[in-house]
């Protein structure tokens, strides 16, 4: 049993980047799904399918390189189930002044640091991308 299956999700994608893997699998949630589809809206990955079984389902997820350096540099978990970070739409954080992005579960679902920034809406900070 995993305690943490967003930390999960996120060790396997920096495992398989050091790795220099091409493509990885994950476990599919709710969750997952919506951090992966974030991913590949802010070209952090190339592409990502669903694959339905009789499970829960798998996220087969294509990651991207620029000439042998992956597209992201850095993924780090920030609220954890012992310890958990919120802020409000005033303290929202900025990864690398900008470069990078926090994702932010809100009350209106998952979004980046910009996002909940134009909404003026806070809420827990799930990861840091870079």
């Amino acid at each position: 049993m995993n305690t943490d299956p967003i930390a999960d999700y996120l060790t396997r994608i920096r495992n398989a980047i050091s790795a220099r893997h091409k493509r990885v699998e994950i476990p599919a949630s709710g969750m997952k799904r919506s951090i992966t589809k974030m991913l590949a809206d802010k070209r952090f990955i190339s592409s990502y399918e669903e694959i339905k079984d009789n499970k829960q389902g798998i996220l087969k997820i294509a990651l991207r390189y620029t000439e042998g350096e992956s597209a992201i540099t850095g993924i780090e978990r920030i609220s954890t189930p012992g310890r958990r970070v919120y802020v409000n739409s005033g303290e929202l954080p900025r990864v690398l002044n900008g470069m990078g992005i926090a994702i932010i579960s809100t009350s209106r679902g998952l979004m980046t640091d910009k996002e909940a920034r134009e909404q003026h809406v806070g809420g827990e900070v799930v990861c840091h991308v870079w």
